[in-house]
């Protein structure tokens, strides 16, 4: 019966394109492991010490970055309801405050790290030399959580306008760069290389998502061209 196949036709395009989508965030997902893995392989090969001291600054950075999730879990629900609806102005609005709350929530959560730092490692041992190397870490923790901030929302805004393809074509990008760049410069800098090559991950994804907003392409192209 044709209508039959036509239903037929329509489920398999919806499953395939889902199976698509299913593969463009699991390579998102290898994207960002794969800097992480390669700059704790990197630390290690320094020493005990060293990779001590490099695991605590890392998971403090972890865990305080992971906070601004919140954030861009709201920015996606918020975006994408406006999105939906046809409320591109509103969209727009969502847009601009999300990154606005973003800028300003990883600027105080630096200030914060920088002046609390060295009691949160205190909190991991009271090895004077692997306190040492932690502490050294404060500029690498502080520095990069505004640009953590703005990452994390842009992957929330990406989500809630379906623009899945950029968000893994362009994490994959900066993977694979902040990767070559570890390789090339740890070896050489020790853990000074190793948080530059991850700030270095972090800012690129940070800057794809301002040109993807400035290049206007794909879905943004509708909500900055359409009016209510």
């Amino acid at each position: 019966h044709p209508l039959n196949v036509a239903a037929t036709y329509l489920y398999d395009s919806h499953t395939n394109f889902s199976v698509f989508l299913g593969a463009l965030l699991i390579a998102r997902t290898i994207a960002v492991i794969l800097p992480l893995w390669l700059s704790t392989s990197l630390a290690a090969r320094q020493g005990p010490v060293p990779m001590a001291g490099y695991e605590i600054s890392l998971q403090v950075w972890l865990t305080i970055s992971l906070l601004n999730d919140a954030l861009a879990l709201a920015g996606q629900a918020l975006l994408a309801s406006e999105y939906a609806k046809g409320n591109y102005k509103q969209a727009r609005l969502v847009l601009y405050r999300v990154l606005q709350i973003g800028g300003v929530t990883g600027l105080a959560l630096a200030a914060t790290l920088f002046l609390g730092f060295g009691y949160l490692t205190l909190l991991f041992t009271d090895d004077p030399a692997v306190l040492d190397v932690a502490q050294s870490g404060v500029w690498f923790v502080t520095i990069t959580q505004p640009i953590n901030a703005i990452a994390f929302v842009f992957d929330g805004l990406y989500y809630g306008v379906s623009d899945f393809g950029y968000a893994a074509y362009s994490t994959l990008f900066a993977g694979v760069v902040a990767s070559a760049f570890l390789l090339v410069v740890a070896p050489n800098f020790g853990l000074g290389g190793v948080w530059a090559g991850l700030t270095l991950f972090m800012g690129l994804r940070a800057v794809a998502g301002f040109w993807r907003l400035g290049s206007k392409g794909g879905p943004w192209e509708i909500v900055w061209s359409k009016t209510d």
